[in-house]
């Protein structure tokens, strides 16, 4: 049974990365057809954004009344009838008013996930999971790029990824029965357990620091993500092709990664793990930015930080029922996502308006102060939760 759920876990994951990358594979032909202009993607993320936010911030009660199981089963199917909904939308009003129920689902989805796994499921199983998620993110957009191709058009694509969604939903409803007593649980439980607000949450000592090692990672992975190619090209004078090659292989740097790290993570430990993976993305950082006359480096640089990141993220999520008890992990992670989605969200478009009021050539500036900040707090943190321990032995 405990393979079986695990299995389904991984699908799971899947899901959750299939409908991230849908709206800008698609977004070329969409705005043409709706006759507005391309900024007005940004409207439509927006509102997605603030409802993985919200989401993100409702999971601790959601899920302590309902329980992770159904909460996944339920919030894939809204991402379901999100995206069949976008598929049917003739205007920019109704692809906005499609995104609130695409933006809670995901929210709700994510930190229901991530807690389940950080709770029953090993390290190495949080770095696979993740990169299934990166797997997902992956898969949909070849499938809107052969519906576009066929003639089949945009909506083609939606239906298309609608439809796994709702397979990928009938599986969790049956599997609800797997999710109530994991044999990974080994005795723990969060029976008695009381839902946190955010106010209560971040009085207990860390949580500030880490939503803010949280806030800078998804600063610098989006932000890397989105710039890299505008900044070759700007700035560096690389070409169009290869500055969006490497670019793309910044994403891939993160899933290879992930996917190695499942296989020393639990050796390392999830403290280390992050350590490393901080001064791997700094070290990047530094080959994208150096001055030198030729541009290997540079798009060498973009690699070495996927790679950085893609420890970061699985293991700081994996880290917080031992960094803030068992019983706080879910209000917690529920905040981390919403500080998550808070960075991804408004750090680029800042970036962006950096690019063009100062200069693009900041791009490495801009990446390196976060990945300062994201080193600092986490290493704060480390001494917050090793005070804590002594602390608590001394009690005893």
């Amino acid at each position: 049974m405990y393979s079986l759920l695990l299995a389904i876990i991984y699908l799971a994951f899947i899901s959750l990365g299939l409908p991230d990358s849908l709206l800008g594979s698609a977004w070329p032909v969409m705005y043409r057809q709706f006759g507005v202009p391309l900024s007005y993607a940004g409207i439509i993320t927006m509102i997605i954004a603030g409802g993985t936010i919200i989401s993100s911030l409702m999971s601790d009660r959601l899920t302590k009344r309902f329980g992770a199981g159904l909460i996944t089963a339920v919030s894939v199917l809204m991402t379901a009838a999100a995206l069949f909904g976008f598929s049917i939308s003739g205007s920019i009003i109704m692809l906005c008013l499609w995104a609130v129920p695409y933006g809670l689902g995901a929210g709700a989805v994510d930190a229901a996930l991530n807690n389940y796994v950080a709770l029953y499921y090993t390290s190495k199983h949080m770095n696979w999971l993740h990169c299934f998620w990166g797997v997902g993110a992956a898969i949909s957009p070849y499938i809107m790029s052969y519906c576009l191709m066929s003639g089949a058009g945009w909506a083609a694509g939606y239906r298309s990824v609608a439809g796994i969604q709702i397979v990928l939903t009938a599986i969790l409803f049956i599997s609800l029965p797997l999710w109530k007593k994991p044999s990974a649980d080994k005795g723990h439980t969060n029976s008695g357990a009381v839902s946190l607000n955010l106010f209560q949450a971040l009085k207990i000592p860390g949580v500030k620091l880490v939503l803010v090692t949280f806030f800078s990672y998804c600063a610098v992975e989006t932000t890397t993500g989105l710039w890299a190619s505008s900044y070759l090209v700007q700035y560096r004078g690389v070409n169009t092709e290869t500055a969006a090659r490497f670019a793309s292989l910044f994403f891939l740097g993160i899933t290879f990664g992930r996917f190695l790290c499942g296989f020393i993570s639990e050796r390392i430990g999830d403290k280390w793990l992050i350590r490393y993976g901080i001064i791997v993305i700094m070290a990047g950082i530094l080959l994208v930015g150096l001055p030198v006359g030729t541009d290997v480096l540079s798009l060498f640089g973009l690699i070495v930080i996927g790679l950085g990141c893609a420890p970061v993220y699985p293991a700081v999520i994996h880290s917080t029922p031992s960094n803030f008890g068992r019983e706080n992990s879910q209000a917690i992670i529920g905040i981390q996502m919403a500080s998550a989605y808070t960075g991804s969200t408004f750090m680029p478009p800042l970036f962006g308006l950096i690019a063009d009021n100062v200069s693009i050539g900041a791009y490495p500036i801009f990446l390196m102060i976060f990945a300062a900040l994201m080193l600092l707090m986490s290493e704060r943190l480390n001494i917050t939760v090793s005070k804590k321990s002594i602390d608590q032995s001394d009690k005893i």
